[in-house]
């Protein structure tokens, strides 16, 4: 089992200027804990300009494109909390943002362990206001395993 979030990879009460700037900084968590080259960063911010990564209650989710998966050196998260909140789409803030850096199929994982605490407006509402990075931490750090056929 791999931690995917640590400490060194949140940053509670960010400032940002757009929804890039946003995305560049989630990025560079990734980058600084070594889960990512820095050119990871570039296609996050290529992915978004396709697709938008958000996912409701003021959560998104950039990460890479396929092609980028070169870029990632082991599977982590990083999560940027903006109480400001940045507007992703029309009428939509994100006040977490969630870098995702997946090898293989665990990022299928890394997504479902997020929308299962993101889908609860409660929660996602304490992640995006709390002042301690440790309450992000026990609420994201759901440990990578292998699926089980037994659920």
């Amino acid at each position: 089992m791999t931690e995917i979030l640590s400490l060194d990879t949140i940053k509670i009460q960010a400032a940002v200027e757009s929804k890039e700037d946003a995305i560049r900084k989630a990025g560079e968590l990734l980058v600084a804990s070594g889960c990512v080259n820095p050119e990871y960063v570039e296609g996050m911010l290529a992915r978004e300009q396709t697709m938008s990564t958000y996912i409701g209650n003021g959560v998104s989710i950039p990460h890479g494109q396929f092609g980028d998966l070169q870029q990632v050196n082991r599977t982590g998260i990083s999560v940027l909390q903006v109480p400001a909140g940045i507007e992703w789409e029309d009428g939509e803030k994100a006040y977490l943002i969630v870098g995702i850096a997946a090898t293989g199929d665990e990022h299928i994982m890394v997504l479902q362990n997020l929308a299962e605490v993101v889908e609860d407006e409660d929660t996602a509402q304490l992640l995006a206001t709390t002042t301690d990075p440790a309450v992000i931490l026990e609420n994201l750090n759901k440990p990578i395993q292998a699926e089980e056929d037994d659920d």
